[in-house]
């Protein structure tokens, strides 16, 4: 799983000289803080296409929007899990692969992981891929735990005699059950994906003990609030923390933040690229894929948003520090541990949904 990029969609805006028709715009919804900049300018630079960029930060909000039907978009970025669903209700097209020419830029392996999702690959493209850790201060957990202590376990933010240290500084949870009760049942040695539910009442009830300690959920705003000190501890995704880690060295605040995948493993992620049914320009939405997965876009934003992308080629365009970095490109041992989402029935949905709405309301 972001930053709200007005300044670039009025550069490529302009760049088309305020071209109005509907065949020279595509309407893009994506998740805050996930392109390069340039790279907006540069679509409407090279194909004459105006960008309408919009952004969420909650795959909620983006189903909201899309069982709703007439969105207006024209390329959106769902995460596998409720990309698989949304399918299933026919919210999404096929994709039409004779105007995707880059589409053999793709890594075959990623894109055979990312099937689980969409059977054969036939509606949507990896746009990106990562892990949900944990990012934290360094100074704050030096003083708060000893110099000695490695962050390496979940136990950091379950654990509450480990957590309520932490609450002065603040801890932030991810407002997305899918993200946190998977890790909540691993810390407590059950099946990550299960949906039984003595196993979610368990790991609901663990949470209620280290609810106290937690200052918000929220799926985009830690970013900001770990650079800036505002929180010490945050529940999120792997390059929303390495941003702010940027972020912070680049203000030059003394804070350095570090992103940690606990041991007792971590959930991997698929944000695809899909066009709705009735997405207004479908040829413009397929030509903005396309550009996404051009090998030098593709590493321009993973340079910049530090998350990884789907495009084999792209390797060579990477900076060296981000592609050996394996909090980014995690090694095969720490792979091992890693789960995938998998999306649940309407009961099970509701279910899960009551429970969440406990931990978040602390009610």
């Amino acid at each position: 799983m972001r930053k709200l990029l007005s300044t670039t969609l009025l550069v490529a805006t302009a760049a088309t000289g305020g071209l109005a028709q509907a065949q020279n715009v595509v309407n893009v919804y994506n998740w805050s803080d996930y392109i390069a900049e340039e790279n907006l300018a540069d679509f409407t630079a090279q194909t004459g296409i105006t960008v309408n960029y919009d952004v969420y930060d909650s795959n909620d909000t983006l189903e909201a929007r899309m069982l709703a039907g007439s969105s207006g978009f024209d390329v959106v970025v769902p995460t596998g899990n409720y990309l698989q669903r949304q399918i299933a209700a026919g919210v999404y097209q096929p994709l039409n692969r004779d105007l995707i020419p880059n589409w053999s830029n793709l890594d075959p392996h990623l894109m055979e992981l990312a099937s689980a999702f969409d059977e054969g690959n036939e509606h949507a493209v990896v746009y990106m891929w990562g892990t949900t850790g944990i990012g934290y201060n360094v100074e704050a957990v030096r003083e708060r735990m000893g110099d000695d202590y490695v962050v390496d376990s979940w136990a950091l933010v379950f654990d509450p005699e480990i957590a309520s240290k932490f609450a002065d500084c603040g801890i932030a949870f991810l407002d997305d059950h899918t993200e946190i009760l998977p890790p909540a049942l691993r810390y407590l040695g059950l099946d990550p994906l299960s949906t039984a539910e003595a196993d979610l009442e368990q790991a609901v009830a663990m949470l209620e003990t280290i609810r106290p300690s937690l200052r918000y959920f929220h799926s985009s705003q830690y970013i900001s609030d770990l650079a800036n000190g505002e929180i010490c501890v945050a529940v999120g995704w792997s390059g929303d923390i390495l941003q702010a880690a940027a972020r912070a060295e680049e203000v030059g605040n003394g804070i350095e933040i570090a992103y940690a995948i606990p041991n007792e493993g971590a959930n991997l992620w698929f944000d695809m690229m899909a066009i709705p049914t009735d997405a207004p320009n479908p040829e413009a939405a397929h030509a903005f894929i396309n550009y996404m997965i051009d090998a030098q876009v593709a590493a321009r934003n993973t340079n910049y948003i530090q998350y990884p992308n789907a495009v084999a080629a792209s390797n060579e365009f990477i900076d060296e520090a981000v592609l050996s970095d394996p909090t980014i490109y995690p090694p095969a041992e720490t792979q091992a541990n890693f789960w995938t989402l998998r999306p649940h029935d309407s009961r099970t949905d509701r279910m899960i949904t009551r429970m969440w709405t406990r931990v978040r309301t602390g009610q």
